[in-house]
C-alpha cells in the first residue's frame, strides 16, 4: 500500500496525476470522463492517483495564461463520487488558501487515513489573497490529530536561485509532511543539486529522508510548451530549442523525461535517497494524455 511505502521511506513509488473535470460539466459527461480515466489506469501498475486542486495563478505573473483558467470540481468530492472503482489510494491536493478553517477541518474529518492522502499547497505568490495560511493549515491538522498522511510540494528549480529548497522541505517535514511531490522536472541538474543538498543536510543533522516524487509531464505542442513555462517549469534553453525544432516534439519530450527519471533514480540510489515518480499531462488533448500513459509504462518498466 502507498501509505506503508511512504512510511517505510521506500524508493520507486509511482503515481499518476489528473485534474478533475471543470465545474458545470454535465453529470453524464462527468461519468464518461471518469469512466475513461478508470479504464485508462486500472490495468497499470501505479501506487496511487493524485487529484490536483487548481487555483488561479494570475498573481504570480503578468504574462497572459496560454490556456484560460477554469474552476474544476472539488477533487475530494470527484474522487469519492466517481473514482471508487479505481482501487488505488487517492492523493487529494488542497490549495489551502482557497478554503477556510471549517472547510479544511471537514475534509480532514471525512478523508480516509487508509484510502486517502493529502498534499497542502500554498499561495502561488505573496500577493495572492488567502483565507488560510499554510502554517495555520499545518497547525489545524496537528490540533485535529488527523491520521491522514500529509505531503508537500517542492520546486527543485527554485533551489538554483535561492539555495534553500532543501531547508523548505525539512521545515515542512517538521510540520508533518512525510513525502513530497515536485513541480514538473525538465532541468535534471537543478533536481540533482536539490537532492544533493537534501541528502547532506539530512546526514549532517541525522534526519531520515522522506520520499521525493519527481513529476514528469510530456510536451506535445508549442502551446503546451508555452503553458509549461507559464506554470513555472524550468526548461533549459538548449532543450527548448530541441523541442521547438523537433519533427516530433511529443516523442522527444517523452524520451527526455524517461532519461531524466533514469538519471535521477541512479543518482538517488547511490546515496540511498528515496525517490519516486509522478506522471501527468498538463494538456487535455488525447494524444498528450496517451503520451503520459506511455511514459508511465516506461517508468514502471524501469523499476521491474
Amino acid at each position: 500500500m502507498l501509505v506503508n511505502k511512504i512510511k517505510n521511506r521506500e524508493s520507486g513509488i509511482v503515481v499518476y496525476g489528473i485534474t478533475p473535470p471543470k465545474k458545470g460539466t454535465n453529470p453524464e459527461k462527468i461519468k464518461e470522463i471518469s469512466s475513461q480515466q478508470i479504464s485508462r489506469l486500472q490495468s497499470l501498475n501505479i501506487d496511487g492517483l493524485i487529484l490536483y486542486d487548481i487555483q488561479d495563478e494570475k498573481s504570480r505573473t503578468s504574462e497572459e495564461r496560454p490556456f484560460p483558467y477554469m474552476q474544476t470540481l472539488d477533487a475530494f468530492a470527484y474522487c469519492e463520487e466517481y473514482l471508487g472503482d479505481l482501487p488505488v489510494p487517492k492523493i487529494i491536493y488542497r490549495a489551502v488558501g482557497k478554503y477556510n478553517k471549517a472547510e479544511i477541518s471537514q475534509f480532514l474529518t471525512n478523508a480516509s487515513a487508509t484510502d486517502n492522502l493529502t498534499v497542502f499547497v500554498g499561495a502561488s505568490s505573496k500577493t495572492q489573497e488567502v483565507n488560510l495560511s499554510m502554517n495555520d493549515a499545518y497547525q489545524l491538522k496537528t490540533d485535529m490529530n488527523s491520521n491522514i498522511l500529509l505531503g508537500g510540494v517542492t520546486i527543485p528549480e527554485r533551489h538554483q536561485n535561492k539555495g534553500d529548497e532543501h531547508l523548505r522541505v525539512f521545515n515542512k517535514m517538521s510540520q508533518g509532511c512525510s513525502f513530497f511531490v515536485s513541480q514538473g522536472v525538465y532541468d535534471v541538474n537543478a533536481s540533482k543539486n536539490f537532492l544533493s543538498e537534501y541528502y547532506y543536510y539530512g546526514q549532517e543533522h541525522n534526519i531520515p529522508l522522506v520520499p521525493i516524487l519527481f513529476t514528469l509531464t510530456p510536451c506535445g505542442s508549442l502551446k503546451t510548451l508555452h503553458f509549461m513555462k507559464w506554470l513555472g517549469i524550468s526548461i533549459p534553453k538548449w532543450l527548448e530549442n530541441d523541442l521547438i525544432h523537433s519533427q516530433d516534439i511529443l516523442q522527444k519530450s517523452i524520451n527526455f523525461s524517461e532519461k531524466n527519471w533514469l538519471e535521477l533514480k541512479s543518482f538517488a540510489d547511490e546515496k540511498g535517497i528515496p525517490v519516486g515518480c509522478n506522471i501527468e499531462s498538463v494538456a487535455i488533448r488525447k494524444v498528450e494524455v496517451d503520451a503520459s500513459i506511455e511514459l508511465l509504462q516506461r517508468v514502471t518498466g524501469s523499476l521491474v
